[in-house]
Formats: C-alpha cells, structure tokens, sequence
C-alpha cells in the first residue's frame, strides 16, 4: 500500500468513528410495533412505506453505475416509486470502505425524493449492504442512516471477517452453523461475538430458501425489530425493497445499453 492509499484509509477511519458517533441503534422511529401477547408476532402500525437502495454496474465495468432508490407501500410491498441516478464511481472498492465509494448517489436520490414526493418519505431504508456487522461496526447502511438521518436496515448476503475486542466471526463458521440451526423460514442465528456484542444475524427468509441473508442495525432501529420488518418483506429470499431496487437498475442498465 502506498503513503498516499494509507493516508487516505486513515482520514476515511476518522470520518466513519466521528459519523459512528450520531449513530442510534435502538428503535427511533415514526411508526409503531405492536407486540401479540399471545403468540409473540410482531406488527406494525404506521409503517406505509419503505425504500430500497442498490447500485448496479455495468457488465465488467467497475466504474460506470447506476444507483437506484424504490419506494414500496408496506404492507403490500407494491413500487410506488422509482429513481436512478448514472454515476462514475472513480475510487477504489476497499474492503471496510464501501461507503466512500457508494454512499453519495444514494444520498443524492433520497434527497431528491425527500424534496419531490415528501406524501411517500419511506419510514424505514433498506440498504443492499451491511450495517454494524462490519469490522468498525459501521458499514454502508450505518454511514447511509446517520448522513440522512432516516432508519435503516443492512441486508447483505455476506460479510467481512470480524476480528474485534476478541470476537472473530467468519462467513465458514456462520454458514456452517445456520445449516443446523436454520431449519425453516423466520428462523433466526444471532451473530454474537465471545464479548457478548451483537453484530447482526443470519436469517432464513422462508422455507423455500436454504442460503441465510445478514441482517444488521442500520441506523434509528434495533436488531430486534430490524429482523421482522425484513422477515415481513420477503416474497423470496431478498427482502423486496433492495431486491426491487437491483432488478430495477440492472433493467435500466439495458435501456441504456
């Protein structure tokens, strides 16, 4: 590594541990959750939106992209709204650095959103990418949440290496312990560290699936509740916010083309 890659991997660990700083990760939010004393089942009451954000690049292209922002009515999870946004992505991809790269079209649709069609704000984001379960606990969802200051949920069908205050956890022994403890859909394996910390979990969306996608806190919600908002928008094994949001851009990617 370059003085100028290590300069520059260092001034971006100082702008993630000031941003980490804001971040909430319990539940704050404008909707309720409702708890069925009986059964334990979770619902919520108004929660009439949610969004999905991914980006997309173009077929062996790491720098042309395309970033993409759905909005879905919950609990029909039907788009009401779409947006995308050609970028140029010139830096690197830098393992525990996705958000220097990815974060600012994003950042830029949601405002856009926020500015034209205010009636459809989502209440909570979807991010294609994890949130605390990251090696400084604040991965691109975190980074997302605190810079819009909107809730949201990391969702991502893998992750880094964990090697923090004794807790290590890797993708080998994860997925080896969600083949038994994941039996059926709604099935959930706490990703907990040897400190007692929790990263996120390993979740199987349905029965039909067998691979367990990463949910982790975001940003203004918890782990908890993060869970049954995401088990509550799977139609198949990625949550329909940020799995609308990837078909979308990959098809708006073939128009262009």
């Amino acid at each position: 590594m370059s003085s100028g890659d290590q300069q520059r991997q260092e001034e971006w660990i100082r702008e993630q541990l000031e941003l980490k700083a804001q971040l909430i990760e319990s539940d704050d939010f404008d909707f309720e959750k409702l708890i069925n004393q009986v059964d334990g089942s979770c619902s919520f009451r108004g929660l009439d939106f949610v969004g999905g954000v991914d980006i997309s690049f173009v077929q062996e292209n790491e720098e042309d992209a395309v970033a993409s922002l759905v909005v879905l009515k919950f609990p029909e999870l039907e788009v009401i709204y779409e947006d995308f946004k050609s970028v140029k992505l010139k830096l690197p991809y830098i393992p525990g650095f996705l958000a220097f790269r990815e974060v600012k079209p994003l950042v830029d649709l949601i405002s856009t959103l926020k500015t034209t069609r205010p009636e459809i704000y989502p209440k909570v984001i979807f991010v294609d990418g994890n949130g605390i379960l990251h090696p400084r606990r604040f991965g691109l969802a975190c980074h997302l949440g605190v810079l819009v200051n909107v809730p949201t949920i990391g969702v991502g069908k893998n992750f880094l290496q964990i090697n923090d205050d004794g807790d290590q956890l890797t993708m080998t022994h994860v997925k080896e312990q969600c083949k038994v403890l994941l039996g059926k859909g709604g099935d959930v394996y706490y990703l907990r560290g040897d400190s007692g910390q929790y990263w996120g979990a390993a979740v199987r969306s349905l029965d039909n699936t067998t691979n367990p996608i990463f949910v982790s806190v975001g940003h203004r919600i918890s782990l908890d509740t993060a869970i049954q908002v995401v088990l509550k928008c799977c139609r198949y094994r990625i949550p329909e916010p940020t799995r609308q949001a990837d078909i979308r851009s990959r098809e708006f990617i073939r128009t262009l083309s």
